[in-house]
């Protein structure tokens, strides 16, 4: 029983970890949108960049799983996730957009990997018949996440991002590029933080 609860518990961290991740995408949009200057096309193609993985990550993920096993997939899943955030740095201090789209793809294909290994493995963590409920436990964990990742983004990249982009517009110049260097290095340390966690985790 006491194998059973601490197992559980690890997978309830790793369903709050990619709840957290996935969720943060909606704080990424408006912050990327005026850091990098973009079209509101090119804004959601945060989402399409993160989404895209797992499309294209699926099948591959799969094969890995068979060759190392859940849990060692797991940990390599954390362990590209953590990549996919240490990406976001050197995309901050250049500001370059693809490259945070990259830092997107790669924590998506992570995140496709850890997913396809946690998934079935709550199923088979305990009995067949209280597998559904031990799911819905751990989308709770998800959801919690999301609430969680939400606000404390809002706080650290979005806050006073009205007054910013009224100030970079009125800017010009080096002072405007300046400016949005700034508000770019604002999310340098969150993923920072997030990279050694998931490190941590793995």
């Amino acid at each position: 029983k006491n194998n059973y609860a601490f197992s559980l518990s690890i997978i309830g961290v790793l369903y709050f970890t990619f709840g957290f991740i996935t969720w943060l995408n909606n704080q990424l949009i408006p912050f990327l949108k005026t850091a990098c200057q973009l079209t509101d096309t090119q804004a959601y193609l945060v989402t399409f960049a993160f989404y895209i993985s797992y499309f294209v990550m699926a099948l591959p993920s799969a094969g890995i799983l068979k060759k190392t096993g859940f849990a060692k997939g797991m940990s390599l899943g954390l362990l590209v996730m953590a990549l996919g955030c240490v990406v976001f740095i050197p995309a901050a201090m250049s500001r370059n957009y693809l490259v945070f789209l990259i830092g997107l793809f790669v924590q998506g294909t992570g995140l496709a990997l850890l997913q396809t290994a946690a998934n079935p493995y709550v199923t088979i963590l305990g009995p067949i018949e209280s597998a559904t409920q031990r799911m819905c436990i751990m989308g709770l964990f998800n959801k919690i996440a999301g609430i969680v990742g939400i606000y404390i983004f809002s706080k650290a990249l979005l806050s006073n991002i009205g007054a910013v982009s009224e100030s970079i517009n009125a800017a010009t110049g080096m002072q405007q590029v300046a400016l949005l260097d700034e508000l770019a290095h604002r999310i340098i340390t969150p993923y920072i933080v997030m990279a050694i966690g998931l490190v941590l985790i793995a």
